[in-house]
C-alpha cells in the first residue's frame, strides 16, 4: 500500500506563536486549511503538519494529550538537500524561539541536527549520502 500524502497532527498552544515560529524558518501555510484551530503547515508538496490548538485536537482523540515538552510521541526526520541545510535548519529554528534537542550526529553516511519547536515536538532535519552505505548489522 502507497500513500500520496501525509498530514502530521500536532497539538499546540497558541497559534500565532506557532505560525511565526514556522513562518521564520521559511515555511508557509495553505490558507485554505488554517484558521484560528488548526493551521497546515506545507512542509514539501505531499507533506503537511497539521498544527491544532489543543482544544480543537482533543476533539479528534479520547487520549490524554501528551506534553511534549515532557515526553516524546513521535520524532518528525525531514531530509534536506545537504549538510549545510541541516545546520541553516536547525540554527534558524533556534534562533526563532526553539530549543536545541541534542548535539549533531554524524554517522559519516548520515547527517543530523534535533531541536524542539515552541510546543515541545522533536523536529530532525537530516542529510544522507547517497553514496555511502549504513554500516550493516
Amino acid at each position: 500500500m502507497q500513500h500520496a500524502q501525509i498530514f502530521v497532527n500536532l497539538p499546540i498552544t497558541d497559534m500565532a506563536r506557532s505560525q511565526a515560529f514556522y513562518t521564520a524558518l521559511g515555511y508557509r501555510f495553505n490558507t485554505d486549511f488554517t484558521n484560528e484551530q488548526g493551521a497546515c503547515l506545507v512542509l514539501g508538496e505531499n507533506l503537511f503538519a497539521m498544527l491544532l490548538v489543543k482544544p480543537f485536537f482533543q476533539g479528534f482523540t479520547s487520549r490524554t494529550i501528551a506534553d511534549a515538552h515532557q515526553s516524546a510521541q513521535v520524532l518528525v526526520a525531514l531530509p534536506c538537500a545537504d549538510r549545510a541545510a541541516v545546520d541553516t535548519l536547525a540554527q534558524g529554528a533556534i534562533a526563532a524561539g526553539g530549543k536545541a534537542h541534542r548535539p549533531p550526529q554524524d554517522l559519516d553516511f548520515m547527517y543530523s541536527q534535533a531541536f524542539e519547536d515552541p510546543d515541545g515536538h522533536i523536529w530532525e532535519p537530516f542529510w544522507m549520502d547517497p553514496q555511502a552505505r549504513p554500516p550493516q548489522g
